[in-house]
């Protein structure tokens, strides 16, 4: 275990991937008890647009993803309250469209290469320290607005009407929440991969609702869950020459599927 450590790249990789296993689940607990999980994929799909433009114009792919997944989150949010595209025909709309863009600009830059793969599945040798200080700054800001506005994004989930009409503003809040939350996929995309964002958001979540206890006990575990996965995964990804993603992911479902046996009995 300690042979681990002397690799940079792998201590670059753990710092960004436990960063991320506490933002991730945090706000993935709101996306799901919101009905928001589609949203995760959709904004996925619109950070590899911003990847493969900013590997197109030579930009830290990062940063174009972060601005592309926060400019596209801003604008569903409003075609959600605009209530002209019926259900989640606004996500449909932004999904194709942005890997049409996507496809298009990968065209442009003569088709898939080495970065772009890495992206798209996650590698922790990838992590580069401007990564970390991203991550790190990013990940701060997204944990210290969900304090701020905690107690009312938490009445806007389980009760949007009763908030409205206590005088939240619920829009406003919405739309900080959403932004935070494509922020953070954003951020997860060195480690898990464009592929398997969604996942580390959701998955951690499901597996904490199994312990049926009350919001910030269940953020709590969640948060467990996700750094057990995303250290796990790192690690075995390493040992073994596995896709630090794909192992990430399948040991958060392995928890799942144990949770929900013991728990369910």
């Amino acid at each position: 275990m300690l042979n681990l450590f002397q690799y940079d790249f792998v201590v670059r990789g753990l710092i960004a991937g436990l960063i991320i296993a506490i933002v991730a689940p945090t706000i993935g607990v709101f996306l799901v008890l919101k009905r928001y999980s589609l949203i995760a994929d959709t904004l996925s799909h619109v950070s590899l647009a911003g990847i493969a433009a900013g590997l197109l114009l030579g930009i830290n792919p990062l940063l174009t993803a972060i601005g592309a997944t926060a400019v596209s989150s801003i604008l569903i949010d409003k075609l959600r309250l605009s209530r002209k595209f019926y259900g989640e025909s606004a996500l449909a709309l932004f999904l194709s469209g942005s890997l049409a863009l996507a496809v298009v600009l990968i065209g442009i830059s003569h088709g898939f290469n080495t970065s772009l793969l890495n992206y798209l599945f996650g590698s922790i040798a990838t992590v580069t320290n401007s990564d970390i200080y991203t991550v790190s700054i990013l990940g701060v800001i997204v944990l210290v607005i969900l304090t701020i506005i905690y107690k009312e994004l938490f009445f806007i989930t389980f009760d949007e009407d009763s908030a409205k009409v206590s005088g939240i503003k619920v829009n406003a809040i919405n739309t900080v929440f959403i932004i935070l939350a494509a922020i953070t996929i954003s951020l997860a995309i060195p480690i898990v991969g464009i592929l398997l964002i969604s996942a580390l958001l959701v998955i951690p979540t499901v597996a904490s609702l199994q312990f049926k206890k009350s919001l910030f006990p269940t953020i709590l575990i969640a948060q467990v869950i996700s750094v057990l996965s995303v250290f796990s995964g790192i690690i075995l990804s390493f040992y073994f020459n596995l896709a630090p993603g794909g192992s990430i992911v399948l040991i958060s479902l392995l928890i799942l599927v144990i949770s929900h046996v013991i728990l369910q009995k």
